[in-house]
């Protein structure tokens, strides 16, 4: 089936990204980072409006992760995900510094990408990422390695591409309409977004 389309010259919502890795080492030059390359190149998969992508690699240092986040935030920014810094270690302040700067949190997003870490690792029931909304941008917390940040990202599927275990992604679009951001347009087979009826638009050409 042809995939509707609206008037000629609608254009696709620019959308603007803040991509945050929160390791010492990393951000000392001990080692590169690996988390703002895994999160671009993930984005860039599955979304198809024209993107903005705000990296900032910084230390487990608790003030400056909130500063950072408040500044992407308040700055433009619709969406922003950090990966890093959500276990039990004493350096872990990840969530503690998104929490300190939230409107809202969003409790449901931590609970899957719980679930779909314990499908690979007992010790997923260690990791605390929180999702918060602060104004009109939603911030979420991922895991540090590339591997489980696409993985939390998009869900697991089976060798035949059938959903097991949905992505969180797949309801960030819609908590972007809520909150008052851009429209996104998802690559349906990398994560499709899932909106009600009511709040579907067609593709523009």
């Amino acid at each position: 089936m042809t995939e509707p389309t609206i008037a000629p010259g609608a254009a696709l919502d620019r959308v603007r990204i803040g991509i945050v890795s929160i390791s010492d080492r990393a951000s000392s030059g001990v080692y590169e980072d690996k988390g703002l390359p895994a999160l671009q190149d993930w984005l860039a998969r599955a979304i198809r409006n024209p993107l903005d992508c705000v990296p900032r690699l910084i230390a487990d240092e608790q003030p400056l992760i909130s500063q950072t986040l408040r500044e992407l935030a308040d700055g433009g920014c619709h969406l922003v995900l950090t990966t890093g810094g959500t276990g039990p270690a004493l350096r872990d302040v990840t969530p503690e510094a998104t929490l300190a700067v939230a409107d809202k949190e969003l409790p449901g997003f931590g609970e899957q990408m719980r679930q779909i870490s314990l499908r690979f690792v007992p010790t997923a029931i260690l990791s605390r990422q929180v999702a918060v909304v602060r104004g009109q941008c939603l911030i979420i917390n991922l895991p540090g390695q590339p591997k489980a940040i696409a993985e939390t990202l998009e869900g697991l599927k089976d060798a035949q591409g059938h959903s097991l275990v949905p992505g969180i992604f797949a309801a960030v679009p819609y908590c972007i309409d809520l909150i008052g951001g851009p429209y996104i347009h998802t690559q349906d087979a990398v994560c499709a977004a899932f909106r009600p009826k009511t709040a579907r638009r067609p593709l523009p050409v």
